[in-house]
Parts: structure tokens; C-alpha cells; sequence
């Protein structure tokens, strides 16, 4: 009977004390925050910062400065994004990358078109196109007697759609978009000390080595000094600059100028190497209803896509998948318009974000236009998190402190490297981070933190958050 009578008065001032502790940690969060933020040197009218703590005895909202207040968000926006790939499409959805034809076999010779259509993959890489090439190869044709088509109609011909910057750079992360793409529509150039001092540098260009003219104008030096420029202009790759003999191989990635063109030479290439020969050009066109499939291959499922975009903060995936989430909601062809308005759409209808909240115009961040307050970035996580079907995968994708992705350098702390799964954000006077903080006592916390100011603090700013970001591990 005592343990009946007590029971009611236990509860409450179990809920009290919790409620005290709580109330104590967030206190001693802002404190700890507000000290940060002024050794930082960054204004608090620069930032806008929101945690809130998942769980139901867990503190629901830890901090907050200026968090309803709309800022450029940069590449944190991929968040939406993904949040809207893995809800519309679902994590195991593909597409289908095909070699299709109208024409007849005779004597291993097709009489007609080759044509690859494209579906919007944007895991479609060398590997991809060698393996579609080989099962077409077991069909025993040996001559094509026609021109290569490249159907790219599932998605519209804008390349670069006008909510990106305006400025365009030969780099890889303003790659142009189509429905038939190839290796993220970049090149790959390999670069690595010549023979011996004075000699050229090794320079190799991946894939499609007779797509492009190279022009090697760089020379081998003593030591492991690198002066190495890398720029393409048209179809020609220009390198530039010393690289010591010491020195390791370096990377560079550049965007292309046509997707058609290249994933249709390169295909040509790939028939080349498996000996099958091609009479006629590569051209752009569509494949006739009467086609019949003669090879095909799966794309990576949207949950591995997703994983790409957010690792690597690739805005071509981002950008592909919007207009394969219009394709999927019915527009034909698919547009940047239609796909981001499936985005807002998941924002309002499926996570409960007022359309105040938020101005998203593209996709990646790669825009100075788009807008999202802090807030509205924790609750698209929090949403996130109570769906289950979906949640595991954009945790995954999510780069992880210390270990991969855009936050491999950063916060490597045996505390903190691995306890913090976020998304990075640059662009010029902006910086963000957003995610996840977990702790071992298996409690979560939803961040987001956002910088617009000088580009001068941009450091400071980036600083700042990692800091922050690790107070909450603790």
C-alpha cells in the first residue's frame, strides 16, 4: 500500500529533477557557447545557431541564437534535398541506363543506329559504361553500320540552370547537367613528376584520352615544389608549371562543355577497346519507340546517391536527382522547376515547414538566392529523424567527423571523430554546418549553424562551429 501512495508523488518529482538538470545543461551550453562566440571574434548579428536535443527525456531546445532569422545557407541546403530524394523516391529506387536499337543483325553487323539513353543516373561512371559495353558485346556484333545516338530526353538540355551563380569555372563542382552523363560530366588529368629534372611531367588524361588535346607545357624540378596550373579551354586541357621530383602524384578534376558528346565518344572508345567497330559519328538524338533494349545496367539506388551528394558535397547529384525526382512525379521531360517543386513540396507537406521558413531555389547551395534559417534546417533533421524508413540513410550520407567526406580534416579528436555526422557549407562570407551530435548516452542532437558576414572571419566562423559541434558530443 505505501508503494501505491507513493507513486504519485514519485513522478512528479522525478519530471522536477530532470527537469532541473536539463535546465542546468542548457545553461551550462550557453554559457560555454556564448564564451566561444566571443573568442571568436565572429558578431552574434552574424550568426544564426539552433540545437535542439532528441529524445523524450532529453532537453528539446539546448540553444538558439537568431535561428528564425533567414541567411544563405550554401550546401547545407543538400539536406533538403536528400531529405526530399529519400522520402519522394525512396532509398532503393534506380534508374536504368540502356543500349538500345532499331536496326537488324545479319552476319554480326547491325544494320542501323546504336543509341545509349540515358535516365538520369548520376552514379553513371567508366565502370557503369564497361559493364554495358560488355553485355552488349556478348550479343556477337562486331560492326555497327550506323552513328552512336545519345537519347538524353528524359531531362531538358539546360545545363546549368540559372539559380547556380552566374560565373562559370572549368571546375568540377559546375559541372553541367543531362540526362546521359558520364563520370559526373568531369575529366580526370593525373599528374606526376617526368623521368628526371628537366623533363616534362607525366600528365594523363581519364577517360577518353583522344577526346581532348593536351598541351604539357611544365617541367620536372629538384625538390618537391609545385607550380602546377590546370585549366581547359574548349577541348584542349592546358597544363602548366613545375612539380618536384619528389613530389606525389596530384589529381585534378574539370567539368566538360558537352554531357552528350562526351558519354557518346567515350562510348565509342569502350566499343573500340572490346573490338567492335563504328562507321558512322556520334551524334544527339532520340531512340525510336521501336527500339529493342540490347543491354542495360542498374544505377546505384538513391540512398548511395544521396551518400554521394552528402560526402563529397557534389552539387551535379544534387542537381540530378531534383530533376529525377520531377521525372518520377510525372514531367516530361524533367526540369529543375518541376524537381524543386516536389523539394518545397516534401518541406511543407511531409516535414511541416511553413513556407515562410525557407527560399529554396537550387538545389546544392550553389546559390547566393536561397535562404534558410537555422531553425527550419533542426526541424528538417528532427522530421528526418521520426520517419523510419528513411532516417538510417541520411545519417549514413551524412560526411563524419574526422573520418570522411568534407569533414575528414576536421574535429579529429578521439572525443569527437565519429560522434558528429554533418553537412558542410561554403560559399563567399557564408559558412554552415548541419546534422547530428551524438553522445554516449545514446542521446542525439539536431544543429545547425550558420555564418553570413565578412569573408575575412569565414575562418573564425568555421573554427567557431567545429568547437561548438564538439561541445555537444560531450
Amino acid at each position: 500500500m505505501s508503494i501505491r501512495r507513493s507513486a504519485p508523488l514519485f513522478v512528479p518529482l522525478l519530471w522536477l529533477s530532470l527537469s532541473h538538470l536539463n535546465g542546468a545543461a542548457e545553461s551550462k551550453l550557453s554559457q560555454t557557447f556564448d564564451r566561444l562566440i566571443a573568442r571568436s571574434g565572429v558578431g552574434k548579428s552574424e550568426l544564426g545557431l539552433k540545437v535542439s536535443t532528441l529524445g523524450e527525456s532529453s532537453l528539446q531546445h539546448a540553444f538558439d541564437l537568431n535561428s528564425d532569422v533567414q541567411m544563405i545557407p550554401a550546401s547545407v541546403t543538400k539536406i533538403a534535398t536528400a531529405s526530399a530524394a529519400l522520402r519522394r523516391l525512396g532509398p532503393s529506387y534506380k534508374v536504368q541506363t540502356t543500349l538500345v536499337s532499331s536496326g537488324t543483325v545479319e552476319n554480326k553487323v547491325l544494320l542501323g543506329n546504336l543509341v545509349l539513353r540515358g535516365a538520369g543516373d548520376p552514379g553513371f561512371v567508366s565502370e557503369s559504361l564497361w559493364f554495358l559495353v560488355n553485355e552488349f558485346s556478348r550479343s556477337g556484333v562486331e560492326k555497327i553500320q550506323g552513328d552512336l545516338l545519345v537519347d538524353d530526353s528524359a531531362f531538358d538540355t539546360v545545363r546549368y540552370d540559372p539559380t547556380r551563380d552566374p560565373g562559370r569555372v572549368d571546375r568540377a563542382y559546375d559541372s553541367p547537367v543531362g540526362a546521359m552523363s558520364l563520370n559526373w560530366n568531369a575529366i580526370n588529368i593525373y599528374i606526376r613528376p617526368g623521368p628526371k629534372v628537366g623533363a616534362p611531367l607525366i600528365v594523363q588524361l581519364d577517360p577518353a584520352r583522344d577526346y581532348y588535346t593536351l598541351s604539357n607545357k611544365t617541367k620536372t624540378v629538384a625538390g618537391s615544389k609545385n607550380s602546377v596550373q590546370v585549366s581547359r579551354v574548349g577541348k584542349t586541357v592546358l597544363v602548366r608549371g613545375d612539380l618536384g621530383s619528389q613530389a606525389s602524384e596530384l589529381v585534378v578534376y574539370k567539368n566538360v562543355d558537352d554531357p552528350v558528346d562526351w558519354a557518346g565518344h567515350n562510348l565509342q572508345d569502350f566499343l573500340k577497346q572490346r573490338g567492335i567497330v563504328v562507321t558512322g559519328k556520334v551524334k544527339s538524338g532520340r531512340a525510336p519507340a521501336s527500339a529493342k533494349v540490347l543491354a542495360r545496367v542498374d544505377s546505384k539506388p538513391v540512398a548511395l546517391a544521396v551518400a554521394d551528394m552528402l560526402k563529397f558535397s557534389n552539387n551535379f547529384v544534387a542537381e540530378m536527382l531534383t530533376k529525377m525526382m520531377a521525372v518520377q512525379n510525372g514531367s516530361q521531360p524533367g526540369t529543375m522547376e518541376a524537381g524543386m517543386a516536389v523539394v518545397q513540396n516534401h518541406l511543407v507537406k511531409d516535414l511541416n515547414l511553413r513556407p515562410a521558413e525557407f527560399k529554396i531555389l537550387n538545389p546544392s547551395g550553389l546559390s547566393r538566392n536561397n535562404r534558410l534559417s537555422a531553425e527550419a534546417l533542426t526541424n528538417i533533421l528532427i522530421q528526418a529523424q521520426r520517419n523510419f524508413p528513411t532516417f538510417a540513410e541520411l545519417l549514413a550520407g551524412l560526411p563524419l567527423a574526422g573520418l570522411d567526406g568534407t569533414l575528414r580534416r576536421r574535429m579529429k579528436s578521439a572525443d569527437t571523430a565519429g560522434w558528429i555526422r554533418a553537412k558542410t557549407g561554403n560559399l563567399n562570407g557564408v559558412v554552415s554546418l548541419a546534422g547530428i551530435a551524438g553522445r554516449k548516452d545514446g542521446s542525439i542532437s539536431a544543429f545547425a549553424f550558420i555564418f553570413n558576414g565578412k569573408a575575412a572571419k569565414a575562418e573564425a566562423a568555421r573554427g567557431l562551429f567545429d568547437h561548438m559541434a564538439s561541445e555537444l558530443v560531450q
